[in-house]
């Protein structure tokens, strides 16, 4: 059973949940039976925030990795119109630090953007197992700090889906390899991605920021 906050103008927001285990085991079900439950903190699963497509491709020889920013559907609604004004950030990440981000245009009154926007960077074969790149849709506001609407990850250190994306990606490269992600909630992420990435703090070392490459 889920809680929601209702909101008229967009997407309703879940408060919690409750899960009921083992009900007929512990509850008589020919009587009436009231029972208290604590709401749980609502699981990533659960709280609907879109998805987004990319593609991944490696180009081994150049040491260039490329995310195409394919399109999203079905945002979370951020505004009180009903729709957001959506634009995608990509982060390199090593070891927890950012190296570098760079974003996508901004796509107004929409929840099913599309981009076809093309984000490179410049990373050495032998630093691919280092790194990860953190993916972030963001809502632009004019005025007051953008929001984020959710996010996701790929890199050898990912979960899931995220994971198998890198991998598929490192075994075919020069192929653009391309998949619909769901967004994650940021609490929830950067949670699982501090676990995740603990126990590479003391291995290897970060790549070393490249300059532009020449056309």
């Amino acid at each position: 059973m889920s809680v929601f906050d209702f909101d008229r103008f967009s997407r309703h927001d879940m408060i919690g949940e409750v899960i009921l285990d083992n009900l007929f085991e512990t509850s008589d079900l020919s009587r009436e039976t009231f029972l208290w439950k604590d709401i749980q903190y609502a699981t990533s699963e659960s709280v609907d925030l879109g998805e987004i497509m990319f593609s991944l491709c490696y180009l081994p020889t150049a040491g260039r990795l490329t995310l195409t920013v394919i399109k999203c559907r079905n945002l979370k609604a951020m505004d009180i119109t009903g729709y957001s004004d959506p634009y995608v950030k990509v982060s390199l990440i090593c070891d927890g630090r950012r190296l570098k981000k760079k974003k996508t245009t901004i796509k107004k009154n929409t929840l099913n953007p599309t981009y076809n926007e093309a984000i490179i960077f410049d990373i050495p074969p032998e630093n691919m197992d280092q790194v990860s790149l953190h993916i972030s849709v963001m809502d632009y506001d004019l005025v007051g700090h953008n929001e984020v609407i959710g996010v996701n990850r790929v890199g050898s250190t990912a979960e899931g889906l995220g994971r198998d994306h890198w991998n598929e990606m490192l075994a075919y490269p020069r192929k653009p390899i391309a998949h619909w992600h769901p967004l994650l909630e940021m609490k929830k992420s950067e949670k699982e991605w501090k676990a995740r990435t603990a126990s590479f703090d003391s291995q290897g070392s970060c790549p070393s920021p490249r300059p532009p490459s020449s056309p």
